[in-house]
C-alpha cells in the first residue's frame, strides 16, 4: 500500500506537469518512477504466478504494462500499474477473512491451580500437571482451573461462559463443575475428574481450531473467475499478435492491437466490480452497528436458510428478574415481597439480587434484619422483629403443602425458579424469578420468516422445561436443551444437512464451537465474550437482535449490486474487445473507456452507502409502565407474559432439584 501510494502520487504529479507546464522529460521521469515503484509488487506477484504455472489478472497487467513501455506509451503504462494495482488491493482488502485468534479461550481458565497435598499444604502448579484424583483449592472470586467434582465447601458458581446456564448455580459436595467457571463467595475443594486436554473448555478450543481450519480454504472471486477468464484473454491477445501478420497486417500494428486487447480485457471495472460493492456494504453495515468480517460472509448472509439461536444473553437478557409473588396464608403481596427482600438483602446471590430489585421497583421499604446467615444449598435465614424468617429451596413439606404446593408446581411448570418464604411454622409466599426475553426477540423472528428463513430454532444449555417455555413463547420451529458446547456443534452439523445454509447466533464461549461449525457465525456484540466475537463472521455491535434481519437485507442488496456490476463490466469488456479486434480504438482510448466503465462501477457500488429499506429500522418496543402494584402482581411466569410491562421468559437454568436453592 505504501509503494502504491507513492506511485499514485508520482502518476498524478506527472499528469499535472504534462498538462500545465508541458514538460515532457519531467513528466516522463515521473511516469517511469510510478512504474518502477508501483510495479514492484505486481511484478513479484506475476512472477510467482508464472512459476506456479498460473495466469492471473496480475500477469495480464504486467504483460500489458511491459508492452506499453516497449511501444513508448509510458503514461498509459504508469496508469495501468497504479489503477490496476489499486483494484487488486481493494479486492484483497475486501475479501480478507479477518479471522481473530482464539487466544481469549485460553485465558478463561487460569494457567495455574492450587493443588492440595496429602499434608494439607497447597502448591501452585500448571493446570496441565493436574491429573484425575488431584484435589484443588478454589477461593472466592477465582475461576475453576479444570473439570471436577466438589468434595468440600458450598458456593454459587457462574458457569455461563462454558455451559450457557443463565443463572449461577449453588454447588455443594458432589456437584460437578467445569473449568473456566467463576466461583462465588465460598471456598471450594474440587477433586479433578479429567485430564486437562479432555476438559470441556479444552474441547471447545480444539473444535474452534478445527472448524476454522476447515473453513479457511474459501477462494476469492477474482481467483475463481480468473482461472478461466485470464488464460482465455491472454490466449486471445497472443492469437491477435500472431495471426494478424499472416493476414497482411504489420507486426507493430498486430502487437499494438494485442496490447489493446490485453488492456481492455484486464478490466479495472471487472477487477473491482465485486470488492467495491463489498467494501461499501461493509461500511454501511458498520454505520448501523453490524460488523461483517469479509465479503464471503456478506454473501453467505444472503443465503441463510436456517438460524439457530443460543438462549441466554441472545434471545433473553441473560439475568434473572422478579417474575411473580404468590402470597400465602392471608398476607398481602407487598408484605410478602417486603419480607423476602429483607431476608435476601444480606445475600449476593443473583436470585436474591432479583428479589431485592423487584421490591425496590415497587418502592417498598426494606427493613433491616438481624442475624442474617447463608444456609449452603438451602437459602438465607434472618431475624426480623423477633421472628425467624427463611427463604430458599422448596422442601418436600412445601411441595405437599395445600397452598404452597400448587403455586410451586405452576411456577416450575412455566420454567421459573421458585423459592419459598416461610417462618418457623408455615410457608408465607412463593417467589418466582425468570430470565426475560429481549424486547425485540419476537419481532426479529417474525422478520426472519418474512425474509424467507425456513427454520428458526434454539440450542441451549438450559434445562428442557426452560427451553420448552421459551420456544413456545417465541413460536420457534424447534429447540434442543441441556447441550454442552460439543453437543451444540454436533447439532449444527446435523441441522446443516437437513436445512442447508445455517447461521448460529450466540454470545459466549459455550457457543464458540457451534458458531465455528455453522456456515455463518453471528455474535451479539455488547454481551459477547471475546472468543465469541473472534469466532464470529458477523457481530451485531449494537447488541440489538433486530440488526440480524437488517444484516440479511443489506447482504441481499449487496448481492444484487454485485450482479449488476459484474453484468455491466462484462458487457463493457465484450464491446471493448470487439472494438479492439476491429482496430477501432487506440491503446489510450481503450484505457479511457475501460476506466470510464470502472467509474460507473464505483458509482454503482457507492450506492450501497445509502441505507436500504428496513436496514436502519429499530424495533419499536412498548415497555409499558411500571406503576405501583401492577409490577409482579400475581402474573404468570410464562414466557411472553408481562409483568409490569416487561416481556418475561422462562429463563432460569437453575435446577433446584439438583442444585438446592
Amino acid at each position: 500500500m505504501v509503494t502504491l501510494a507513492v506511485a499514485a502520487v508520482l502518476l498524478v504529479a506527472g499528469l499535472v506537469v504534462e498538462w500545465t507546464i508541458h514538460s515532457e522529460p519531467v513528466a516522463l521521469a515521473l511516469f517511469c518512477g510510478a512504474i518502477l515503484i508501483g510495479g514492484v509488487y505486481p511484478l513479484r506477484s506475476a512472477i510467482r504466478a508464472v512459476r506456479h504455472k498460473r495466469l492471473t489478472i496480475t500477469v495480464l497487467l504486467v504483460v500489458a504494462a511491459i508492452g506499453a513501455i516497449a511501444l513508448g506509451v509510458i503514461e498509459e503504462a504508469a496508469m495501468l500499474v497504479v489503477i490496476f494495482s489499486l483494484g487488486e488491493a481493494m479486492e484483497a482488502y475486501a475479501t480478507d477473512k479477518a479471522r481473530g485468534s482464539i487466544s481469549a479461550l485460553m485465558e478463561i481458565a487460569p494457567p495455574t491451580a492450587n493443588r492440595l497435598n496429602d499434608d494439607g499444604a497447597t502448591e501452585t502448579v500448571a493446570v496441565e500437571e493436574l491429573h484425575p484424583g488431584d484435589v484443588v483449592l478454589v477461593r472466592p472470586g477465582e475461576r475453576l482451573p479444570t473439570d471436577g467434582a466438589v468434595i468440600h465447601g458450598a458456593s454459587w458458581v457462574d458457569a455461563s461462559p462454558v455451559t450457557g446456564e443463565s443463572v449461577p448455580v449453588e454447588v455443594t459436595a458432589g456437584t460437578e463443575v467445569f473449568g473456566g467457571s467463576l466461583n462465588g463467595n465460598g471456598v471450594l475443594r474440587i477433586r479433578v475428574t479429567k485430564e486437562y486436554y479432555d476438559t470441556v473448555l479444552a474441547r471447545v478450543i480444539e473444535q474452534v481450531e478445527e472448524a476454522q481450519a476447515n473453513r479457511s480454504g474459501a477462494e476469492r472471486f477474482a481467483d475463481k473467475f480468473g482461472a478461466v477468464y485470464t488464460p482465455a484473454m491472454f490466449a486471445l491477445a497472443v492469437a491477435v499478435a500472431l495471426v494478424l501478420p499472416l493476414l497482411g497486417f504489420e507486426w507493430r500494428e498486430a502487437i499494438y492491437r494485442a496490447l489493446v486487447v490485453l488492456v481492455v480485457s484486464c478490466s479495472c471495472a471487472l477487477i473491482i466490480s465485486v470488492p467495491v460493492s463489498v467494501v461499501t456494504a461493509i461500511a454501511r453495515g458498520a454505520r448501523d452497528g453490524i460488523l461483517i468480517k469479509g465479503g464471503i460472509y456478506l454473501e453467505r448472509l444472503a443465503d441463510i436458510k436456517a438460524v439457530a439461536f443460543d438462549k441466554t444473553g441472545t434471545l433473553t437478557r441473560g439475568r434473572p428478574d422478579l417474575a411473580q409473588v404468590t402470597p400465602l396464608d392471608g398476607i398481602s403481596e407487598d408484605e410478602a415481597l417486603t419480607l423476602a427482600a429483607a431476608v435476601e438483602s444480606e445475600s449476593e446471590h443473583p436470585i436474591a439480587t432479583a428479589i431485592v430489585a423487584g421490591a425496590r421497583d415497587r418502592a417498598l421499604t426494606i427493613p433491616a434484619v438481624q442475624d442474617a446467615r447463608a444456609l449452603p444449598g438451602a437459602g438465607m435465614e434472618a431475624t426480623l422483629d423477633g421472628r425467624t424468617l427463611h427463604i430458599g429451596r422448596p422442601t418436600d413439606e412445601d411441595r405437599t403443602d395445600g397452598t404452597a404446593g400448587p403455586a410451586l408446581a405452576h411456577a416450575e411448570a412455566e420454567g421459573c425458579t421458585a423459592v419459598v418464604l416461610r417462618d418457623d411454622t408455615r410457608p408465607l409466599a412463593v417467589v418466582a424469578v425468570a430470565d426475560q426475553l429481549r424486547p425485540d426477540a419476537e419481532s426479529t423472528l417474525a422478520e426472519l420468516r418474512d425474509l424467507g428463513v425456513e427454520r428458526v430454532l434454539m440450542l441451549t444449555g438450559d434445562n428442557a422445561t426452560v427451553a420448552r417455555s421459551t420456544a413456545q413463547a417465541l413460536g420457534l420451529d424447534d429447540y434442543r436443551a441441556e447441550l454442552l458446547p460439543e453437543d451444540k456443534s454436533a447439532a449444527i452439523r446435523e441441522l446443516r444437512e437437513k436445512h442447508g445454509v445455517i447461521a448460529m447466533v450466540g454470545d459466549g464461549v459455550n457457543d464458540a464451537p457451534a458458531m465455528a461449525n455453522a456456515d455463518l457465525a453471528i455474535a451479539m456484540g455488547a454481551a459477547s465474550t471475546d472468543v465469541a466475537l473472534e469466532t464470529a463472521d458477523v457481530a451485531l455491535l449494537a447488541d440489538e437482535l433486530d440488526r440480524l434481519p437488517a444484516a440479511i437485507r443489506l447482504s441481499r442488496r449487496a448481492r444484487k449490486n454485485i450482479k449488476i456490476n459484474i453484468a455491466l463490466s462484462l458487457t463493457v469488456v465484450a464491446i471493448l474487445i470487439v472494438a479492439a479486434l476491429a482496430g477501432w480504438m487506440s491503446l489510450t482510448t481503450g484505457l479511457l473507456l475501460n476506466e470510464g466503465s470502472a467509474a460507473l462501477i464505483i458509482l454503482n457500488g457507492l450506492r450501497m452507502l445509502r441505507p436500504g429499506r428496513g436496514e436502519t429500522r429499530r424495533a419499536q418496543v412498548d415497555f409499558g409502565t411500571r406503576q405501583g402494584s401492577d409490577l409482579n402482581s400475581g402474573r404468570p411466569c410464562a414466557p411472553g407474559s408481562t409483568t409490569g410491562g416487561h416481556s418475561v421468559a422462562a429463563g432460569s437454568s437453575y435446577d433446584q432439584r439438583e442444585h438446592g436453592r
